[in-house]
Parts: C-alpha cells; structure tokens; sequence
C-alpha cells in the first residue's frame, strides 16, 4: 500500500473523497457504515449509513474545521485514502470517527 502524501491537503482530493473529509467533521463522534469504494474512491451516492454519536454535557457539533476551504490533511485522512485506493473495489463495514477524523477502518477481504 502507497501512502499518499504528506503536504496532502483538501484542496487538492477529488470531489468524493472531498465531500467523505466533511462528512466525518460534520459527524465529529459516529460511524459510517456501509461505504462503498469504486477504484479507489468513496461512493456517497447513494449515501452511506450514518450512526452518531452524542457525549452528553460535551460539544456535539461539527468540526471547526469545516467551514474552512483548505487546510492540510491529518495522516489519519491520507492512510484511510490510501487504504481506499489499495482496496480498489469493495465495501468497507464501518469507519468509526472520532474528533472528526477516521479512527478506525474494518472490512471484509477474501483469503489469499
């Protein structure tokens, strides 16, 4: 797996994987299941499930970041892409976000 860039930022993604970026900062604390990924890039269309989280008595809101146009993209968000494009075709299960990022990535493969 190639991991993709360090000086990565939003500017610079396609529109899929711009539009999965601000979907886990709107999520902020949640999952999203069911996503499928066509050579290499995240299909929301139709859109993924989205289960979400709620701290009580914590900020439950998206991510400041959100409303920014531009801004460099944390290593979690390059190794989930990179993961995508190794994937090339399939299915991911879930991807739990935590802080607006992505925490964790399970999917199903076939045995070598």
């Amino acid at each position: 797996m190639q991991e993709m860039g360090r000086g990565l930022t939003k500017s610079s993604l396609s529109q899929p994987k711009r539009r999965l970026v601000e979907l886990m900062q709107r999520i902020n604390f949640g999952r999203i299941e069911g996503l499928v990924v066509r050579s290499g890039e995240p299909v929301l269309d139709p859109p993924p499930r989205i289960v979400r989280e709620v701290k009580l008595c914590a900020e439950n809101g998206p991510r400041p970041e959100t409303a920014k146009e531009d801004f460099a993209l944390k290593a979690q968000v390059r190794e989930i892409f990179a993961h995508m494009e190794a994937m090339g075709d399939g299915v991911i299960g879930h991807i739990e976000i935590k802080h607006g990022l992505p925490f964790r990535m399970i999917f199903e493969e076939n045995a070598a």
